[in-house]
């Protein structure tokens, strides 16, 4: 059996007005993305809107034991609240199991810093943001939706 612990920070962040959305990072370092979604055993969660971002905790992920199969849906149902999870490889099973989610898997470059990703998106936000980018920011707003 695969277990799940996740760590939240609690604040002024869930004070926040407007859209936001919480991203997960797989990440060993918890700085960079630099791990495979189906070895990940770490997520850093944030919450990202137009104009700000918080760490708003992590998400633990056992892999001691279950097959692949198993390790893939328990990060899944354990990142349902998430509209995007950055990864440095994710296979193709897993990457539809996570779009059936609405959860938008995003490939980043080698050990690309969690910072930078994070105002890569903000300035997508800011712009002219593509429609599943747009119903992403919906999900935590009107969950079904998106």
């Amino acid at each position: 059996m695969i277990h799940t612990r996740r760590l939240q920070m609690v604040g002024k962040h869930s004070e926040r007005k407007g859209l936001s959305m919480k991203v997960a990072f797989a990440s060993q370092d918890k700085v960079h993305v630099n791990e495979h979604f189906g070895r990940a055993t770490e997520f850093v969660i944030w919450e990202v809107g137009v104009d700000h971002a918080d760490f708003v905790g992590m998400l633990q992920v056992s892999s001691a034991a279950g097959d692949e199969e198993d390790r893939i849906e328990a990060r899944g149902a354990a990142l349902a609240d998430c509209a995007i999870v950055y990864v440095a490889q994710i296979g193709g099973p897993a990457a539809a199991k996570l779009v059936s989610r609405r959860i938008h898997p995003m490939k980043s470059k080698e050990q690309e810093p969690i910072e930078a990703l994070i105002k890569k998106l903000q300035e997508v936000l800011q712009g002219n943001p593509p429609p599943w980018l747009r119903k992403a920011m919906l999900k935590s707003e009107r969950p079904g939706f998106a």
